[in-house]
C-alpha cells in the first residue's frame, strides 16, 4: 500500500482505505478463483495496482469521463482507476464471467459507485466512451478494430479521445502501421521499481465516424 501513497500522495482518506482493503480482498477471491497468478499475488500493489494507475501518469481524466475496461480480468486497470478517479464512469467487461464476478464483488466491498459491469465479449458492446483502456489484451492492431467503433466524437479531455493500453516488451512491430496516431510512455520515466523497465503505455488516438 506505501508504494501507491509513494507516486499518489494526493489520494484522500477515502481512496487510500479502498486502496488498503484490495490486499484482502483479492488474497480472499483468489483463493477461490484464479484471476491473479497464485506466485504474483503478494505483488498485488506493485504489479497490477500500481501498473494499472500508470494510465494516471498520462491522462488526468476529467470528471463525467465515461471508459471502458476492455478484458478487465479480475479488474485491472479498471477498479484502481475507478478508486483514483471517482467522478469518472467506468464500465468493466470480460467474456470470463467467474472474473467479472469477483471484479465486481470486490468493487462493491469497498464501495466503489462508479463502476459497472458487463460478462461480454468486445463486439458486443455498443456503447460510446471517451476512452478504451485494456492491459495487455490482445495485439493493438486487433484492439484498434475492435474498439474504434466504441470511441465517442465530443472531446473533454486533454488527451484526445481513443484506446489506452499497458504493454510490455518490445513494441516497434506492434505498432508499426499506426504510428503516426500513437503515442508511446515508458513507464519506467515514471516508476523506478525494476518491474517497470519493460513496461509502457500506448495511447492511439481514434477520430470517430461522424
Amino acid at each position: 500500500m506505501n508504494i501507491i501513497k509513494k507516486y499518489f500522495p494526493n489520494i484522500d482518506e477515502t481512496q487510500a482505505e479502498q486502496f488498503a482493503q484490495l490486499e484482502t480482498l483479492y488474497n480472499d477471491w483468489n483463493a477461490k478463483i484464479n484471476v491473479i497468478s497464485r506466485k504474483d499475488i503478494q505483488n498485488l500493489y506493485e504489479h497490477h495496482v500500481l501498473h494499472s494507475l500508470g494510465i494516471a501518469k498520462i491522462a488526468s481524466f476529467r470528471a463525467g469521463t465515461e471508459i471502458m475496461d476492455l478484458g478487465t480480468g479480475g479488474g485491472f486497470p479498471g477498479i484502481p482507476l475507478a478508486i483514483l478517479f471517482p467522478d469518472v464512469q467506468f464500465h468493466l467487461v470480460d467474456s470470463i464471467g467467474k472474473k467479472v464476478r469477483v471484479a465486481q464483488e470486490i468493487a462493491t466491498s469497498i464501495g466503489l459507485k462508479n463502476v459497472r459491469f458487463s460478462h461480454s465479449r468486445a463486439e458486443e458492446i455498443k456503447d460510446k466512451y471517451d476512452f478504451v483502456v485494456t492491459r495487455a489484451v490482445m495485439p493493438m492492431v486487433d484492439l484498434v478494430k475492435v474498439a474504434r467503433k466504441n470511441i465517442k466524437k465530443e472531446q473533454q479531455n486533454a488527451v484526445p479521445n481513443g484506446i489506452i493500453a499497458l504493454k510490455g516488451g518490445e513494441l516497434d512491430g506492434e505498432i508499426a502501421s499506426m504510428k503516426k496516431i500513437a503515442t508511446t510512455w515508458e513507464l519506467s520515466d515514471f516508476f523506478e521499481e525494476e518491474y517497470f523497465k519493460t513496461k509502457k503505455v500506448v495511447h492511439v488516438g481514434i477520430v470517430a465516424k461522424k
